[in-house]
Parts: C-alpha cells; sequence; structure tokens
C-alpha cells in the first residue's frame, strides 16, 4: 500500500467524495465534495469509480511527502501546486516519487484543487460515506469528522494507471464571470416585484463569510412579503434570503431545515462553478427551470462518459 506524509494542513483540507444520502431525516446534512465536477475528473484520470475518496484542498497551506513511488491525479483549482519546487498543474494524473514533496500554496485561478488516489484514499465510511463534516463528527480519516492533519498518514493502493489529461476542451474557465442558474422555487412569487428584477438583473458580491454550509451573496436588498414561514427541508443550492435580504447559498454541509423564505436553488452545474469562486468575487444569478437543469446534467453525464 503507498501513503502521503502530511507535512502541513489547515481545517480547510479535507477528505470528500459524493456524499451521504438517505440520511437527512436523523438531522444528518449531506457533505461531500464542493466542486463536484472536479472530484468526478480527479477520479476519471485515473481510472477510479467517479465519486472515490479525494482530498479537497481549498485555497492551499497543503502538503504531502510520498512515503513510496505513486501514481496521483489532481484537478479543480491552480493552487500554485509545486512538486519539490517544480510547478504542477492541474487536471492531469502524475508519478510522484518516494520522496518528493507536493505543496499546494495559494489560488491562482480558482479556490479548491481535488487530489486523488488509484482506488481513492483509504477512510472509514460512516452512513455510506467518508464525507468529511467538521459540525456533526462525521467522516474523514477517523470517521470522526476531523480534518485531515500535519503528521498523519493516507493509504491508497499502490497500482500505477497509464498517466491521462485532460483535453483542453474539457477544461474549466474559472476566470470568467460565473453565471449561476437558479430553479425557481415555490416563494419567488412572494417577493416584491422590485426584489425579484434585482435578483436576476444585478451582480452579487461574494462575503468573506463563507465556509462549506453556505456563502452569503451581498447587493441589492431583497423584501420578501409572503407569509411567516413554518421550517422545511432545504435543498442543496437553496438561495435562502433572511430578514437581512441579502441571499445565503447553501451548500453540502448544510443544516437540514430552515424557515426563511427562497429563490428557488442553484443547478448542479452552477453550484460546481461557485465552488471555485472566491470571496469578493462577482457573480450573476439567472432564473431557469427544473427541465431545464436536468437536461443540462444528462448532457453533461453523457459526455462524460463519451470521453
Amino acid at each position: 500500500m503507498s501513503r502521503l506524509l502530511i507535512q502541513a494542513s489547515t481545517p480547510l483540507c479535507q477528505l470528500q467524495d459524493a456524499g451521504r444520502f438517505g440520511v437527512r431525516h436523523l438531522g444528518v446534512t449531506q457533505g461531500g465534495a464542493a466542486d463536484w465536477q472536479s472530484m468526478t475528473w480527479a477520479n476519471w484520470l485515473l481510472g477510479n469509480g467517479l465519486q472515490a475518496p479525494v482530498i479537497e484542498i481549498t485555497l492551499g497551506g497543503f502538503s504531502v511527502t510520498a512515503q513510496r513511488d505513486c501514481t496521483l491525479a489532481l484537478a479543480g483549482a491552480d493552487l500554485a501546486a509545486t512538486v519539490d519546487g517544480q510547478p504542477l498543474k492541474p487536471w492531469r494524473s502524475f508519478r510522484l516519487r518516494q520522496g518528493q514533496t507536493l505543496d499546494f500554496v495559494q489560488p491562482l485561478n480558482g479556490a479548491r484543487a481535488y487530489l486523488a488516489a488509484p482506488g481513492g484514499f483509504d477512510a472509514p465510511r460512516v452512513l455510506g460515506s467518508c464525507a468529511t463534516v467538521i459540525r456533526e463528527q462525521l467522516g474523514g480519516p477517523d470517521g470522526k469528522g476531523h480534518a485531515l492533519a500535519k503528521g498523519a498518514e493516507l493509504g491508497f493502493s499502490d497500482i500505477q494507471p497509464a498517466l491521462r489529461e485532460l483535453h483542453h476542451a474539457w477544461i474549466p474557465t474559472f476566470t470568467d464571470a460565473a453565471s449561476l442558474e437558479v430553479v425557481m422555487g415555490a416563494q419567488i412569487g412572494d417577493f416584491s416585484g422590485q426584489s425579484t428584477f434585482d435578483a436576476f438583473n444585478c451582480p452579487w458580491a461574494l462575503d468573506s463569510r463563507a465556509d462549506r454550509m453556505g456563502i452569503r451573496l451581498l447587493g441589492p436588498t431583497l423584501v420578501y412579503q409572503g407569509p411567516p414561514m413554518i421550517s422545511e427541508g432545504i435543498a442543496l443550492g437553496a438561495v435562502q434570503v433572511p430578514p437581512d435580504g441579502q441571499p445565503i447559498v447553501l451548500l453540502n454541509d448544510r443544516q437540514t431545515i430552515g424557515g426563511y423564505p427562497r429563490l428557488g436553488a442553484l443547478t448542479p452545474l452552477s453550484l460546481a462553478r461557485l465552488a471555485q469562486c472566491l470571496p469578493g468575487q462577482r457573480v450573476t444569478l439567472r432564473p431557469t427551470t427544473q427541465e431545464v437543469a436536468q437536461r443540462q446534467q444528462v448532457q453533461w453525464m453523457q459526455r462524460l462518459n463519451s470521453v
């Protein structure tokens, strides 16, 4: 078995997979990779199951040393990765020789990088997943919700698949302005007409108050005019509007229920794009329908299967 020794880490560097499903009635959230597309490509580069456990590295500050020769894959953000000081670009698999150190420094393009290993990193499954949710103390390298820590080791298969690189036509661009599609929700008609116009016609800035639970958007004040709500289940990507009128997009580690009105929910493809946006970056919201979102998702998966 191959192993990586963690030389440096932060609470934002975690083991993730596709997340937990069928457990929200227990009050357990989903978790899982924030940018599911990049996680998928990282695993594809090694021929893994597309939901195999990976390392989600947010904003850098992560470093590992190979304990023996191994093959890894990198997708997602460019976090100025280097191997023994030599630059390493994402969207490819690569060899890491025994004693070599892989460092992630800081964001150059995007926010989250995904490091995959053959067969996925070894970790106990809790409720069907190793996804790390620190608040709930679930998942991670020990099953208790801990982030990756300096001095720990991660094991994985010692097979060495052939090297692959993602064709440039498939590589997402994280530098372009992000246009995020919203499937409109049940309360959309309870916002003032001006608020509905502003929501989809004004730019929004990402607040620095952001984590894996949600990202606050700063912009025009949205006014809800409907009746008080009873708390209900919250979908991934829900765009919730608290009393201050500044929307919050709820992400993988969100609470399972909430009582604020919602504009709707981001599509899966838009969620992956949002996961690569940095604080202060501007985004726009664009309305869509569930049928269109489903069709786009199916088309993306069909293209993936054709590669």
